[in-house]
C-alpha cells in the first residue's frame, strides 16, 4: 500500500503540462539569412549572377521591356449617366396573376405583394394578356400596356409613388 502511494505522488509531481511541450530536435530549423557574407548564401544570395532578377529595384510587375499590362488594356470607354431614371418593371401577365378579380392597383399594393421594391419608380410593360378590368396607378406605362389595359376595360393613371 505504501508502494502505490509513492508512485502516485511521483506521477502527480511529473505530470505532462502544455508548457513542457517542445518540438522534436531538428524539426525547427533557423531561417537562412542570405546576403550576409561569404560563409553561406552570401555574395549573390541565391539570386544567380547579373540579370534583372538579381537586381533589387526591379518591380514584380515589370515585363522585361514589353508594354505593361496597364498600358495594353483599353482606356475608359463611354460613361454612365448618374442621372439616368431606373424603373422597376411589372408586366401585364404578372398583374393578371396578382389581381385575378381586377380592381385598383397602386404602387403600394405591388410593394406589399412583393412584385416590386419600395422607394423606386414603377413602369408597367405590355408583355402578356390581361382579361380583367384593372385601374392601375404607376409612374410610367408602355404604349402596348396602356392599350391592353384600356381594351380590357381598365384605366391607367400616371402618379408619383410614395
Amino acid at each position: 500500500m505504501a508502494d502505490s502511494k509513492s508512485t502516485q505522488a511521483k506521477t502527480e509531481g511529473t505530470a505532462l503540462k502544455v508548457h513542457h511541450l517542445r518540438p522534436a530536435p531538428g524539426a525547427k530549423t533557423a531561417k537562412t539569412r542570405v546576403g550576409r557574407g561569404e560563409g553561406s548564401k552570401g555574395k549573390t544570395a541565391g539570386r544567380g549572377t547579373k540579370g534583372s532578377k538579381a537586381r533589387y529595384q526591379v518591380p514584380e510587375r515589370f515585363e522585361g521591356g514589353s508594354t505593361p499590362l496597364h498600358m495594353r488594356l483599353p482606356k475608359l470607354r463611354g460613361f454612365k449617366n448618374p442621372f439616368k431614371t431606373q424603373y422597376q418593371v411589372v408586366n401585364l401577365d404578372k398583374l393578371s396573376a396578382l389581381y385575378p378579380d381586377g380592381g385598383d392597383v397602386t404602387v403600394e399594393d405591388l410593394v406589399s405583394k412583393g412584385a416590386v421594391r419600395g422607394g423606386h419608380l414603377v413602369k408597367v410593360l405590355g408583355t402578356g394578356e390581361i382579361a380583367v378590368a384593372v385601374n392601375v396607378t404607376a409612374d410610367k406605362f408602355s404604349a402596348t400596356a396602356k392599350e391592353k389595359i384600356e381594351a380590357a376595360g381598365g384605366s391607367t393613371t400616371s402618379g408619383a409613388s410614395a
